[in-house]
């Protein structure tokens, strides 16, 4: 994208109708480092992909906790992310203040989405360039939505955004009619799998256990990150996948027969 006269004010549409800041601001979360969302019938589980400015860099956090029920992934701007993950967080604290409940997932959605889009009207304020997916378990059972700069949201069964999100989204789209009843295990296989699809077309990237974060939540689960070592046993599950040989394969010595 490139500057022009349209651009300078985010409540100038373009002769084509269209708010270039919003858009340079949802180019801002395909930028981003890759983040996955998946959910069954009684969890959540997210896996994001780190992020480091160079090689002396800490990786960047991108799971964020906003109440014992819920949790955010990012990928965009982190610093607009901390300024809505504040926003959250004080909503849920303001619902369980005044009606001793914890706040159901869907109206937080709708009120960070509301809070996104005022900034696309207002001259005032720039967009917020981050989208979310925000990952939690209510009264109604697990939720995943997603939020865009826009002020669009959306709830899914599965969702990836982000940098290369493609390829883990045809991963999603293909396999996602057995995430209903999978397993807590299973999903998360399923979780770091579609990750993995995301830097497959990348040489110089592969999931390791300081570039990958995972997050669960669920029934009778709160919201928890696992990190660095923690989260070793969910690489070796899927690399042990990878190697072993498949069950109709010949095997590795056996040769073809062939009439003299």
């Amino acid at each position: 994208m490139f500057r022009n006269q349209y651009d300078t004010d985010i409540t100038t549409y373009s002769p084509q109708g269209r708010l270039h800041q919003v858009e340079y601001a949802m180019e801002a979360v395909k930028q981003g480092s890759a983040v996955v969302g998946l959910r069954s019938n009684t969890h959540v589980v997210m896996a994001t992909l780190k992020r480091s400015a160079s090689e002396l860099a800490s990786h960047q956090k991108k799971l964020s906790v906003i109440d014992d029920h819920i949790g955010v992934a990012i990928a965009g701007l982190t610093a607009d992310a901390r300024v809505l993950s504040r926003f959250m967080r004080t909503e849920c604290l303001n619902h369980k203040y005044v009606y001793e409940e914890p706040l159901a997932l869907s109206r937080l959605a709708l009120s960070v989405a509301d809070k996104c889009q005022v900034s696309t009207q207002r001259a005032s304020k720039r967009p917020y360039g981050v989208g979310l997916l925000i990952a939690g378990y209510d009264q109604t059972g697990p939720h995943l939505f997603q939020t865009c700069p826009s002020g669009n949201y959306y709830e899914y069964m599965a969702m990836a955004i982000g940098s290369r999100s493609q390829g883990a989204k045809t991963y999603l789209e293909r396999t996602f009619e057995q995430y209903k009843d999978c397993s807590l295990e299973e999903l998360t296989k399923h979780a770091v799998i579609a990750l993995r699809e995301t830097v497959s077309s990348s040489k110089d990237t592969e999931l390791t256990s300081e570039n990958t974060a995972v997050s669960i939540v669920g029934k009778g689960t709160k919201f928890t990150i696992y990190e660095d070592d923690e989260v070793k046993p969910y690489l070796a599950a899927i690399e042990s996948d990878d190697t072993e040989p498949a069950a109709d394969a010949p095997p590795a010595d056996s040769t073809a027969m062939t009439d003299a």
